[in-house]
């Protein structure tokens, strides 16, 4: 069994505990499974086996497509609901773009995080990509139509993407369960 990867951007102190703090009042109501603050982040692609001797050549391969990317300016804020707001299965906060053309360079980090993966010869999880900062996982879908409106007005501080962590996922072995997180890596932008 190989390592759970993932590369992702991980919002610095002030956006965390910025959202940290919009939800707190909140986190006693509903069935739901809320996201570690420390946890929060927004994948670029997930590599849910990576063989132990890739990982390594998918962090070179990965820094080398990131090589030349421009820092984009995001912020979170607004609902995303999986799959809908009627059966949702996962609650988000959407990746907003606040630089120009910020949505793009974000989508084309996602697809060279996927391509590093494609070309080292690992499995990456093919769904669209799709800016999101999961919140809460539902132990059953369920209706969440009060949570997407209240979510509509959250908006958090803006800031820049400086780089790419490249996290493994070790299944059950955090808090109350969880998943623990360890950066492998972290991959500077703008250069």
């Amino acid at each position: 069994m190989g390592t759970r990867l993932f590369a992702a951007v991980v919002p610095p102190a002030d956006a965390v505990e910025h959202l940290d703090d919009f939800l707190e009042p909140r986190r006693e109501a509903g069935e739901f499974r809320w996201t570690l603050a420390q946890q929060f982040h927004v994948t670029l692609a997930f590599l849910p086996d990576v063989a132990e001797h890739l990982v390594e050549e998918y962090v070179d391969r990965l820094a080398d497509g990131l090589a030349r990317t421009p820092v984009p300016v995001l912020r979170l804020g607004g609902p995303v609901a999986f799959p809908d707001a009627a059966g949702t299965r996962a609650l988000a906060v959407a990746v907003l773009p606040e630089s120009e053309g910020a949505d793009v360079v974000l989508e084309r980090m996602a697809g060279r995080a996927r391509n590093a993966a494609v070309t080292v010869g690992t499995e990456v999880d093919g769904q669209r990509f799709r800016p999101h900062l999961t919140i809460a996982r539902l132990r059953r879908p369920a209706d969440t139509t009060s949570w997407v409106r209240l979510l509509e007005t959250y908006t958090g501080p803006d800031w820049p993407v400086l780089e790419v962590a490249v996290i493994a996922s070790h299944l059950g072995e955090g808090p109350g369960n969880r998943p623990r997180y360890e950066t492998l890596a972290e991959i500077a932008l703008g250069q």
